[in-house]
């Protein structure tokens, strides 16, 4: 189905009539006519409020599902600004690992985005997500107490940003001692680690669409690289739980989709930022995050 008054054209994606209306001033406009799904997301929280309350507690889940909240909710928000079809946040609830969920994920028409509307969805998520993120880890820092290193509690790798709180609020440890973390602290932590996760500049996370609309074709020679490095570390590491992350990698496909306007100007604002951003991975991601 056509307009030609507006360049509107209806096509169908998997049983979803999507409306494409190009404006006046070149700005694209996209509504999706199928109602989103409510009810299976909202099982999935509160699956997830429960996976993640058995593993830690009441405030390492309250804490933590505010952190992941912020972050698909800063996808949503801005995928609505945009006119971009977006599924509400699908929490993964994964009630016998060490935090009880696998974080959340958004369906979304990302080659429906166009090249600064892709970067703007991205990086809200991550931004939305590390700042309740750094505020339960210094509150949960300042609630923790030091004590013995207990060989039977699960220990944690060290993120650098993590490391650079606890130090400035704990200061430094006695020699046979450690931080028996506040669950709050933990939720932080846990917050952190996802967020540098997200950030990888590869495939169809954060870091991929943000690197995509930086660098667009060229960043698949990154992607690439990135993906060579996570299988190199997985072997020398020898942390096998990097193995899933591979898998869905795969499954995802390396090579990030092309936006419905790559030619867009992304503009020096954004570029600094993205760019400013991406580091983070290097600060906030641990390759052994799990000691047992």
């Amino acid at each position: 189905m056509t307009d030609p008054s507006l360049g509107r054209v209806a096509i169908n994606d998997g049983g979803e009539q999507i409306i494409l209306a190009e404006l006046a001033d070149s700005k694209r406009l996209y509504v999706a006519t199928r109602p989103r799904r409510v009810l299976l997301p909202v099982i999935l929280f509160a699956a997830t409020c429960c996976s993640t309350w058995m593993t830690g507690g009441w405030q390492f889940s309250l804490a933590l599902m505010m952190i992941l909240t912020a972050h698909e909710l800063g996808h949503f928000f801005q995928a609505l600004r945009y006119r971009v079809p977006a599924s509400l946040p699908f929490f993964i609830p994964m009630p016998f690992s060490p935090i009880g969920t696998m974080g959340a994920v958004i369906g979304m028409h990302t080659s429906l985005a166009n090249r600064r509307s892709l970067f703007d969805i991205a990086i809200t998520g991550p931004v939305a997500g590390v700042v309740p993120a750094i505020v339960f880890s210094v509150i949960g820092l300042s609630l923790s107490e030091v004590g013995p290193i207990n060989d039977d509690s699960l220990m944690l790798g060290e993120p650098l940003i993590f490391k650079l709180l606890a130090y400035w609020i704990v200061g430094p440890l006695p020699e046979g001692s450690d931080i028996q973390l506040h669950p709050l602290g933990f939720a932080g932590w846990v917050g952190i680690f996802i967020t540098a996760l997200n950030l990888f500049p590869i495939s169809q996370l954060d870091g991929g669409h943000v690197l995509y609309a930086l660098l667009r074709e060229k960043s698949h020679v990154v992607a690439m690289a990135v993906f060579s490095f996570l299988l190199m570390g997985t072997i020398v590491w020898g942390y096998t739980g990097w193995t899933l992350m591979i898998f869905l990698l795969l499954m995802m496909g390396i090579r990030h989709p092309p936006t419905s306007h790559d030619e867009m100007p992304l503009g020096p604002k954004r570029t600094t930022i993205g760019w400013l951003s991406l580091p983070f991975v290097i600060v906030g991601f641990t390759p052994t995050p799990f000691v047992f």
